[in-house]
């Protein structure tokens, strides 16, 4: 499910779960297991990264539907504590943005430090309400301090999938390259930041980000129930029904 690949001493973490990279809970614990083993392995840095065309399609629909409250409930933590993870990683962690990223794929961008994705006819976006779902005030945090809080506001509430120029006119990622650049310009600017004094940068990264880090230090504070509950309204179960039926005729 991932490949793992050393660069010096930046850890790439890539998603390998045919075909987009889909996520479900045994994928989200091999990346929150691999980002565990990276820092306490001394990596000065990480990389999330995808595959050619593909960064994430989001959390695996089809699978979940299928599973109970319990098991609902379990994947959704499990997500969640994956976000945090990537929020609370003492080191410096960039988004190889691959391709399109809706949805959980471009969720876990948002927890990094910084965003590389690949020009073109790419997408990325929150689109869960396109699909039923509420977007929590967590992530939607996430959101408000990469774009700021009208752009957010206005992309959240539509769902918007927005392509990748326009992604980076809203500042929602930080740089454009080649799809086959993704990965090469994200360790560019990384080993560009772990040049400056180690002491003060990551002080200063700790500082910056302690808006994100203080909502989600305890994932198990957030409010899952309500999301579970929310999940299961009769709303959402049909229109992720209509969602799976769709899927299931391409």
């Amino acid at each position: 499910m991932l490949n793992l690949v050393k660069h010096d001493t930046i850890v790439e973490i890539n998603f390998a779960r045919p075909p987009v990279n889909a996520l479900n809970i045994e994928l989200l614990h091999a990346i929150q297991a691999a980002i565990a083993t990276a820092v306490q392995d001394g990596a000065a840095g990480i990389v999330l990264s995808g595959t050619s065309g593909m960064f994430s399609a989001g959390v695996d629909v089809p699978s979940l539907l299928g599973q109970d409250r319990d098991g609902v409930r379990r994947f959704w933590r499990t997500f969640f504590a994956t976000c945090s993870a990537i929020a609370m990683a003492p080191v410096p962690v960039v988004a190889a943005i691959t391709g399109h990223a809706p949805a959980g794929g471009a969720v876990l961008s948002l927890f990094c430090d910084y965003r590389v994705m690949a020009e073109g006819p790419y997408r990325i976006g929150l689109n869960e309400v396109q699909v039923g779902l509420i977007v929590p005030d967590c992530i939607q945090l996430a959101l408000r301090r990469v774009v700021g809080p009208y752009r957010a506001e206005r992309l959240l509430v539509a769902g918007a999938m927005i392509e990748a120029q326009q992604a980076l006119a809203f500042g929602f990622v930080d740089e454009l390259t080649g799809v086959d650049q993704v990965t090469t310009r994200a360790l560019h600017w990384l080993n560009e930041l772990l040049a400056l004094p180690p002491n003060a940068m990551l002080a200063t990264r700790r500082l910056a980000r302690a808006d994100l880090t203080e909502v989600w230090a305890d994932p198990e504070a957030l409010p899952i129930d309500a999301f579970v509950d929310a999940f299961f309204s009769e709303e959402t179960q049909a229109v992720l029904q209509q969602l799976v039926a769709r899927l299931k005729k391409k």
